[in-house]
């Protein structure tokens, strides 16, 4: 009898496990969309530790000036964000594409202030871990033009 490797089967769980699932593209989406979604609301609830939940080991988040390298990097340097006890800002998913791989997500959406303008756009890029849970890789943002932002 003759012993198959299992090296095969293996590298296309890993290469195409949303297909082998049968999960759909927008099964896959609305998935993202809940995770951006429990990303922003730990903003609202002002609970760091959920924040970092969502973001991936090797993270690129952008900032105002060099981007922040890593997870340890992306929480240090967004706790001023959670020191005071209402949030200095808020977001929510408009658009979420996912790719035919089921690996890798965008999600974008407004940046709003307290007040509920809009001061910019985010736009993020989730990986789907080995673990099942999408965890942002790529982070950045952009401000609206002051006449854009204006009612």
């Amino acid at each position: 009898m003759r012993r198959r490797h299992p090296l095969p089967f293996v590298l296309l769980c890993l290469w195409g496990g949303s297909s082998l699932q049968g999960q759909s593209n927008e099964a896959l989406a609305r998935e993202v969309f809940a995770a951006e979604s429990s990303f922003a609301g730990s903003m609202a609830a002002r609970d760091s530790a959920a924040f970092a939940s969502h973001i991936a080991p090797d993270a690129v988040f952008f900032g105002r000036s060099e981007p922040l390298r890593g997870k340890a990097a992306v929480v240090a340097g967004w706790r001023a964000f959670f020191e005071r006890p209402e949030a200095p800002f808020s977001w929510a998913p408009e658009t979420v594409e996912v790719l035919q791989s089921g690996t890798l997500a965008l999600s974008s959406g407004p940046v709003r202030d307290p007040a509920g303008r809009q001061i910019g756009t985010f736009n993020s890029i989730w990986r789907r871990e080995l673990d099942g849970k999408w965890r942002v890789v790529f982070d950045k943002g952009c401000r609206v033009s002051e006449a854009a932002a204006k009612p």
